[in-house]
């Protein structure tokens, strides 16, 4: 007769299992069951995980599309190619490349700002970051002179943190609203009142809405620059967190901020809904600014076309992880329904271009001009005060600060050479420039660390009381 035992979770523990979910359910069963040693084992066996997966020996190639021409640009390369040696270990990945606009941030083995890691049947939420679907729009305004648009837009747009008060929200689409519920990444109350309330924002930092004129048609043309704000950063922290959690049983190696979500799992299909989901709704928080500037000048758009460049582009089991690179390729964006956009810095044209996918670009091309030096540094270079140094910076130009406090990390300086940028984006064949929106003015959020939202809420109670 064999001789049946009682066990607990220690006895799991003791056997090589870590503690999980089904700790319970196993036990009650080995137990209510009366199973035996012999037999406890055999029903254990369906609980065994795979062998853990470990990193690459060596760095998976990547292209790299950049070429250091002085000595800051050096170490900054130099930096970025470190980074990319190590990040390029994670086990999912198969190929990366790397843009004339890379610059690293973060830990080493994050992937770089105009980087691109490809992985198979793999999603890493920190390959997309927290500003989940950061992209440009353009909307073509026809004649109409670029002061009249810069002014109507400013009436409209909003900057800095949090989002728009009850009454001055946009009419959330209802369709919209249910995808959202329908989704247990998105289903949930922060998630929802980010979405609602943060429709129309475009945040602080580089984001941006630049006004200009086409060199080809002389028309005037409006271009903003975000990403999806609370709603998206909600969900990335969502899935670091799910990613976190197949990172420990799948490949404890790998390093935190590079873990995944399995595609082929119920987690990884959910949060790829979430991110069409977000996408949609960034893409709508475009739109709302754009035409509501059209309604206050009381014209209709002549044309109007957008991408993201900070996102994760699927091409059958590949998935393509843009941490600030423009997609070229027209399989990666179902919507495409023109060129895609570069912005450099408020003084130079954003550019207008298309290209061809090529071995070494991947399908994409850089996001911008990215930068050499980080915030702090840049600001510590110059000498001055702020206002002088604005004036130099935009002269000629209507160039505004939603906080009213100057940001001079985000002037012309702060950024790489927009002649340079330029120039290895043809070299490495990058796109081609087919058009480009000449500079008149742009707003930004400015500093909004000297003049928050809750600081001016605090002045006006006190005046009030």
């Amino acid at each position: 007769m064999k001789e049946h035992i009682q066990i607990n979770g220690n006895t799991l523990i003791d056997l090589g299992f870590t503690p999980k979910k089904w700790f319970k359910e196993a036990i009650a069963h080995i137990n209510d069951n009366q199973l035996s040693h012999e037999d406890m084992l055999v029903y254990l066996e369906q609980f065994k995980s795979a062998p853990e997966i470990a990193l690459h020996e060596k760095p998976i190639e990547f292209a790299i599309n950049i070429e250091a021409e002085n000595e800051i640009e050096e170490k900054n390369v130099s930096d970025v190619i470190n980074t990319m040696n190590t990040l390029m270990k994670t086990p999912t990945l198969v190929n990366g490349a790397i843009m004339p606009d890379a610059c690293p941030t973060g830990h080493i083995g994050v992937i770089p700002v105009g980087g691109v890691a490809v992985a198979k049947n793999a999603i890493h939420p920190g390959m997309h970051s927290a500003d989940i679907c950061c992209s440009v729009m353009l909307t073509d305004f026809g004649n109409m002179h670029p002061q009249e648009v810069l002014n109507a837009a400013h009436g409209v747009t909003h900057f800095g943190p949090g989002g728009r008060s009850r009454e001055q929200q946009f009419r959330f689409p209802m369709d919209l609203l249910a995808e959202i519920e329908a989704n247990p990444f998105l289903n949930d109350q922060k998630c929802i009142s980010a979405a609602r309330s943060h429709l129309g924002t475009q945040g602080d930092g580089n984001h941006f809405l630049f006004i200009g004129t086409s060199r080809k048609t002389g028309n005037t043309m409006m271009v903003t620059h975000h990403g999806s704000r609370g709603f998206g950063a909600n969900l990335y922290k969502k899935g670091m967190k799910v990613a976190e959690q197949f990172r420990r049983e799948l490949s404890p190696e790998t390093l935190k901020h590079n873990a995944w979500i399995p595609f082929d799992t119920e987690e990884g299909q959910n949060y790829w809904e979430a991110l069409q989901i977000v996408r949609k709704w960034t893409k709508k928080n475009h739109e709302v600014i754009h035409d509501a500037t059209l309604e206050k000048l009381g014209i209709e758009k002549q044309d109007r076309y957008w991408n993201e460049h900070n996102f994760v582009f699927k091409d059958g089991d590949l998935f393509y992880h843009a941490k600030g690179a423009t997609p070229l390729d027209k399989k990666f964006m179902p919507d495409i329904t023109g060129p895609r956009l570069i912005p450099l810095n408020m003084s130079e044209p954003v550019l207008i271009v298309e290209g061809k996918t090529t071995k070494t670009n991947l399908g994409f091309a850089p996001h911008g001009a990215g930068r050499n030096v980080s915030r702090t540094q840049h600001r510590k270079s110059k000498t001055g005060t702020f206002q002088e140094i604005f004036e130099a910076e935009t002269e000629g130009l209507d160039v505004r600060f939603f906080s009213n406090e100057i940001d001079i990390t985000e002037l012309p300086s702060a950024y790489k050479n927009a002649a340079t940028v330029r120039a290895q984006m043809e070299h490495f064949g990058l796109g081609v420039v087919v058009d480009e929106v000449m500079p008149f003015g742009c707003i930004m959020a400015g500093d909004v660390s000297k003049n928050p939202p809750w600081k001016r809420r605090k002045r006006r109670n006190e005046k009030g009381n």
